[in-house]
C-alpha cells in the first residue's frame, strides 16, 4: 500500500472514522502517483486545452478533435514502463490494449497505433537488446491481432535507460460526431462490467508504477488477450449504435476502484457495486483483490434498465462476458458491498481527488558542470563519420521494427512509416498525419529548450506531409519527483511546452505524466514525448528526387552541437549548446513549406533533425537511390561556422526541399518575398553523395554503400550483436 503519512492524516481528518481495509486499498490505488497525478495535476492546467477543433465532454479518456463533415478524431497516449521493464512482451502488449480502450471509451473506432520506445545501449548491452526485441514483439502481436495498423513511432537508445524500458503507445480513433458517447447517468441506471474476467494479474499495478523499480513484481504485470479485446471493440461499437451506452470508461490503472470513483465523481452521481457480481477467472478472490485488480480487456458501462436486455444480447452475440455489478444512486457516494455487507462507503469526489502536493524544485547541480565547448580534433574523413552515423542505432532505418507491424490493414495508410510522418485517409476525404518525437539528449542539457525542440520536431514532421497541426498530446517521463532537481526538470519541460503550444495555438488534448522512472544507476534523462496530429484537404504524396532536381535548405544552422548524435556517438562527449527554437522563424518556415506544398511547387520535403544536415540529405539520396552534389558554404547562418557545425548541428526549424528545375525560380521568388532564410545547396545527380565547401571536397561516398549502412545497421546488430 502506497499511502503516505500526510495522506493517512488527511483521510482521518475528512472521514473522521477508522477506514476498512477495502477502503484503504481503494484509496491507495486511486491516490497513487500513476492514477492521481498528485505531483503534476495543478501544473498541467497551464497547458492550452481549447481550440476550434477541440470537443470536451465529461469523463473522456481521450482527446476529441472535430475534423469536419460530421466526423471526429480521437487520440490518447499511454505508457507501460515498469511492466515492460519486468516482462517486455506482456507489458508492451497490454500497453497497446489499454490505450485502444481509451479511444473506444469515447465511442470511436481505433484506426491506428504509434509507439515511442526507449532502451539502453543495445550495441553493448544484451539485456537491452532482449527488452527491445520483446517489447516490439508484444506491440506487434497485440496490434496485428486486433487488425489495427501501427503506422509509426520513434526509437531511442541511451545508456540512461540501462536495465529499464520506456514503452509509450499512442492510439488514434475515428468516428461520427453524433455517435460520440455523451457521458451521463440517471438514478436507477445499471452499472455493467463488460469484457475479460477479473483475476490476480495486475494487482497493485498502479502502485507498482508509482514507485521506484527496485524489485521485480511480475504479479503486477497484466496478462494480454487481444482476441477478447477485438470482440469487445465490435460489441461496444454495436451497443453504441443501438444507444445502449449512457456512459463508459476503460478499466486501466487502479481497476474498479478508479473506474467507479472517477465515473461517479465526473458525472456527479453515486454508484453501488457488489463484488460478488463481478465475473472472475479464479475462485477465492478477496474483495480487495477484485477492487484493485488491473486485469485487462475490461470496460465499465452505464446503461438504462430498458436497454440492458439489448446490451446483453449484443455481448452474447460477440461472446463477451457481461455482468451487472451495480446501479446508480444520487448520493455521490461510492458503495462497495458483498452479500449485502458494506465493505466501503466513501464520497466519490474524496476518492477521485487525491490531495495535491507542492513539490520543491531546484536547478540540478549537473547543469552547472556540463561543458559548453568540446575540443575536437580536426576531422580528416567526413565520409567515414557520416557513414558511421548512418549505421548507428539512433539513426539507422527502423524498418526491422515497423516490418513486424501490419501498417496497411484497414487500407487507410496513405504514407507509410519510415520517413517523416505517416498519413491516414479519412472517410470524409481528408487526410490525417501523425508523428511522435522525443530527444532525451537535448532535454538533459536543457529541459526547457529540449522539450520545445521535441514539440517543434513533431510539428516539422507533420508539416513535411503538407498537413496543418491541429492538436498535441504529451507524455512527460521523469525520475523521482520527490527529488527537487528532478521536479525542476519536469517544470522546465512543461513550461517550455506550454509556451510553444500557446504561441502556435496548438491545443494539448491529452497526455500522461510518468514519474519514478529510475534505474540502479540513477534517474533517466528527462524524456518528454510529444505527439502531433495534422489535417489537410488534399493528399501530398512525396516523390523521390530525380536527376537534375535541386536541393534547397530552409532555416538557419547554428553552433548547436550539444546533444547531437555527432557529439555523443562519435566524439563520446556529453555537453555543448542545446539547439534553441526561434518561435518566429519556426512558424514562418512552417507556413512557407505548407504554402509551397499546397501550390505543388515541391516534390518532397524532409526535416533536418537527428544527425543534422549530413544525415538528412543522405536519407533523401538513400530513399531516392540517387546521389547529389552540394556546397555547404551556402547554408544560411548568422555567423561563420566550421564544417562540423554545418554538417552535424541539429538546429531546429530546418527543412530540405526537393525541387524540379521547372519550379526552382518560382520557389526562390516565393521564399525571398516571405523573407525566409534559404539556400540552393546543389543538385541530385549520379550515384555518389558529394559534399563540398566551395572547391574543397569534404565527403564523397557511393549511394549503395550509404544504403547498406543505413538499412542494415540496426538489423545486423540485432541478428549478430
Amino acid at each position: 500500500m502506497s499511502l503516505q503519512k500526510h495522506e493517512t492524516k488527511h483521510i482521518h481528518d475528512i472521514i473522521k472514522r477508522k477506514l476498512t481495509k477495502t477502503e484503504l486499498q481503494i484509496i491507495a490505488a486511486e491516490w497513487s502517483e500513476h492514477c492521481s497525478y498528485k505531483s503534476s495535476k495543478k501544473h498541467l492546467k497551464m497547458l492550452p486545452t481549447t481550440g476550434p477543433n477541440v470537443i470536451v465532454e465529461k469523463g473522456y479518456d481521450s482527446g476529441v478533435l472535430d475534423v469536419g463533415d460530421g466526423y471526429v478524431v480521437t487520440v490518447h497516449i499511454e505508457s507501460h514502463n515498469h511492466p515492460s521493464a519486468v516482462e517486455p512482451f506482456g507489458g508492451a502488449a497490454t500497453g497497446v490494449g489499454g490505450v485502444i480502450r481509451d479511444i473506444l471509451s469515447a465511442g470511436t473506432r481505433p484506426i491506428a497505433i504509434l509507439d515511442g520506445l526507449r532502451f539502453g545501449d543495445i550495441e553493448n548491452d544484451t539485456h537491452a537488446r532482449w527488452l527491445f526485441k520483446n517489447a516490439v514483439s508484444g506491440i506487434a502481436d497485440y496490434g496485428n491481432c486486433l487488425g489495427i495498423p501501427t503506422i509509426g513511432g520513434e526509437v531511442e537508445f541511451d545508456d540512461c535507460y540501462k536495465g529499464y524500458a520506456l514503452v509509450d503507445v499512442a492510439a488514434i480513433g475515428f468516428g461520427k460526431k453524433n455517435r460520440l458517447i455523451k457521458n451521463h447517468a440517471n438514478k436507477g441506471d445499471l452499472v455493467v462490467l463488460v469484457g475479460g474476467s477479473t483475476g490476480r494479474d495486475g494487482i497493485g499495478g498502479s502502485q507498482f508504477a508509482s514507485d521506484l523499480l527496485e524489485n521485480e513484481d511480475r504479479s503486477a504485470v497484466q496478462i494480454p488477450d487481444p482476441f477478447i479485446e477485438k470482440l469487445i471493440i465490435e460489441a461496444i461499437l454495436e451497443a453504441r449504435n443501438e444507444k445502449c451506452i449512457n456512459a463508459m470508461k476503460d478499466l486501466g490503472g487502479g481497476g474498479l476502484s478508479c473506474a467507479i470513483s472517477e465515473t461517479a465523481e465526473s458525472l456527479g452521481i453515486g454508484i453501488e457495486l457488489d463484488v460478488n457480481k463481478v465475473h472472475t477467472r479464479e475462485s477465492g478472490l478477496l474483495p480487495d483483490e477484485i477492487m484493485i485488480s488491473e486485469s485487462q480487456e475490461r470496460m465499465l458501462l452505464i446503461t438504462s434498465k430498458q436497454k440492458l436486455p439489448k446490451l446483453k444480447q449484443i455481448c452474447a452475440k460477440f461472446r463477451v462476458e457481461c455482468s451487472t455489478i451495480g446501479y446508480v444512486k444520487d448520493d455521490k457516494m461510492m458503495h462497495v458491498t458483498k452479500n449485502k455487507k458494506t465493505l466501503a462507503l466513501l464520497p466519490a469526489e474524496f476518492v477521485a481527488r487525491a490531495p495535491l502536493l507542492d513539490r520543491k524544485k531546484t536547478k540540478p547541480k549537473y547543469l552547472m558542470k556540463i561543458k559548453k565547448e568540446n575540443n575536437t580534433k580536426n576531422i580528416s574523413d567526413y565520409s567515414k563519420i557520416i557513414l558511421k552515423l548512418l549505421s548507428s542505432p539512433n539513426i539507422a532505418s527502423k524498418h526491422w521494427v515497423f516490418r513486424q507491424y501490419d501498417h496497411e490493414v484497414g487500407i487507410r495508410t496513405v504514407v507509410k512509416p519510415g520517413f517523416d510522418a505517416s498519413v491516414l485517409r479519412l472517410d470524409n476525404g481528408k487526410f490525417l498525419s501523425a508523428k511522435i518525437d522525443g530527444n532525451p539528449k537535448h532535454c538533459y542539457l536543457d529541459p526547457r529548450q529540449g522539450a520545445i525542440g521535441c514539440f517543434e520536431e513533431a510539428c516539422r514532421n507533420i508539416v513535411c506531409q503538407g498537413t496543418n497541426p491541429i492538436g498535441m498530446v504529451d507524455h512527460l517521463q521523469f525520475g523521482n519527483p520527490e527529488d527537487p532537481e528532478i521536479f525542476w526538470t519536469f517544470m522546465e519541460s512543461l513550461e517550455g511546452l506550454t509556451e510553444y503550444a500557446k504561441f502556435l495555438r496548438i491545443p494539448c488534448v491529452g497526455g500522461k505524466v510518468s514519474f519514478y522512472n529510475e534505474t540502479p544507476s540513477g534517474p533517466i534523462k528527462p524524456t518528454p514525448l510529444i505527439g502531433v496530429l495534422g489535417i489537410s484537404e488534399d493528399p501530398f504524396l512525396p516523390d523521390h528526387p530525380s536527376n537534375g532536381d535541386f536541393l534547397i535548405i530552409i532555416g538557419e544552422t547554428n553552433d548547436e552541437l550539444g546533444g547531437s548524435e555527432y557529439f555523443e556517438y562519435i566524439e563520446k562527449f556529453i555537453g555543448g549548446i542545446c539547439p534553441v527554437v526561434n518561435f518566429k522563424d519556426s512558424k514562418s518556415n512552417m507556413l512557407a513549406v505548407l504554402s509551397l506544398i499546397k501550390n505543388k511547387l515541391v516534390k518532397s520535403v524532409h526535416d533536418c533533425s537527428k544527425g543534422g544536415l549530413s544525415i538528412a540529405l543522405s536519407e533523401l539520396g538513400i530513399f531516392g537511390n540517387i546521389g547529389c552534389d552540394i556546397d555547404i558554404e551556402k547554408v544560411p547562418s548568422k555567423k561563420k561556422l566550421g564544417s562540423e557545425e554545418i554538417l552535424f548541428s541539429e538546429s531546429h526549424s530546418r527543412y530540405l526541399l526537393v525541387i524540379n528545375k521547372k519550379n526552382i525560380d518560382s520557389v526562390k521568388q516565393f521564399l525571398s518575398k516571405k523573407k525566409i532564410s534559404f539556400a540552393v545547396l546543389g543538385k541530385f545527380t549520379g550515384d555518389q553523395i558529394n559534399i563540398r565547401r566551395k572547391s574543397k571536397h569534404l565527403a564523397k561516398f557511393k549511394i549503395n554503400l550509404a544504403q547498406k549502412r543505413y538499412f542494415n545497421g540496426l538489423e545486423d546488430l540485432l541478428k549478430h550483436g
